[in-house]
């Protein structure tokens, strides 16, 4: 009787402990690594390091009060100009159209644009401060009319170069970490017709086969486009942008920033060939004579360099 009484007690420890290993083996031992492997597998977004050697503080870090919502204002403005502010610009344009993510660390980067003003532009001939060039994108690129000089959203946008400028050193003339260089092609070279096919390549898919901006609203020639007072309506100008930035994704066989100099040059003449808004006080500009050899147009100063007048 005891021999069975312990036999069965020994069976049945026997089967506990088979069974508890059994649950290790293969139910417990399988929900850790599990779990490990579930948390390794959780998407991380990769943050690369930015070489910008003046990156502005985040807009999280804005001060509290009036400064803090003028620079808020001034970030919208730059932003979303052409809806914000449709009473002076003329287009479906905005700043953030040639000066992307903010104007940080972008294409057409804008840290540092306040420290380097009041500064001599050529196009003027005169000293311009920065309110004179934010107005002066407004009356060109954005085909508008200039903000009042002491309106809350001239003010605002001022606030806002400012704010994404107070990491750059004052004093500071030149910014080589936002220079745009300018395509250095032949113009002499400059075929439209493959700049044509080039566009229709690589460019069609973002601005549509009439240059209206299709979905994007990013019009490159007609009534909603820049006119031709404004620096992209330059070969030279266009083309380093086009070389610099564009495409925007791999498109048509072309990657983002795969243009030759020639190449952008060719697409930037058929974009400028292309009907545009005029821009009546462009007589005026460089009235040194000091013209650059794309311009768009010729100026009176020019015309009496040639004996024209």
């Amino acid at each position: 009787m005891n021999k069975v009484f312990w036999a069965s007690v020994l069976a049945i420890v026997t089967t506990i402990v088979l069974g508890f290993s059994v649950l290790y083996l293969f139910v417990l031992d399988r929900v850790e690594p599990t779990a490990a492997n579930s948390a390794l597998e959780v998407p991380v977004e990769k943050v690369e390091k930015s070489d910008h050697p003046y990156l502005p503080p985040s807009m999280d870090e804005v001060p509290a009060g009036p400064e803090g919502e003028l620079i808020k204002f001034g970030e919208k403005l730059h932003n979303q100009t052409s809806t914000v502010l449709d009473g002076y610009v003329g287009n479906t344009l905005s700043c953030a159209s040639c000066h992307a993510n903010g104007g940080v660390d972008g294409s057409l980067d804008l840290v540092g644009i306040s420290k380097t003003y009041p500064q001599y532009n050529p196009r003027a001939g005169k000293e311009v401060t920065i309110e004179d060039r934010i107005n002066g994108c407004f009356k060109r690129s954005m085909n508008g009319k200039p903000l009042p000089k002491e309106s809350n959203e001239l003010k605002a946008m001022v606030a806002y170069y400012t704010y994404i400028s107070q990491s750059v050193p004052d004093g500071t003339t030149e910014r080589p970490w936002a220079k745009l260089s300018k395509a250095e092609g032949d113009l002499a070279a400059i075929n439209i017709d493959e700049g044509r096919e080039l566009y229709k390549k690589a460019c069609i898919t973002c601005h549509g086969e009439d240059g209206s901006g299709g979905g994007t609203g990013l019009a490159l020639w007609g009534d909603k486009s820049y006119n031709i007072g404004a620096g992209m309506a330059r070969v030279r100008t266009a083309g380093g942008f086009i070389k610099s930035y564009m495409p925007k994704v791999s498109t048509g066989g072309y990657e983002p920033g795969s243009f030759t100099d020639q190449e952008a040059m060719n697409v930037a003449a058929y974009i400028n060939s292309m009907p545009r808004p005029d821009f009546p006080d462009k007589i005026h500009d460089w009235p040194t004579g000091d013209a650059p050899d794309d311009a768009a147009y010729e100026t009176l100063a020019g015309k009496k360099e040639s004996g024209k007048e």
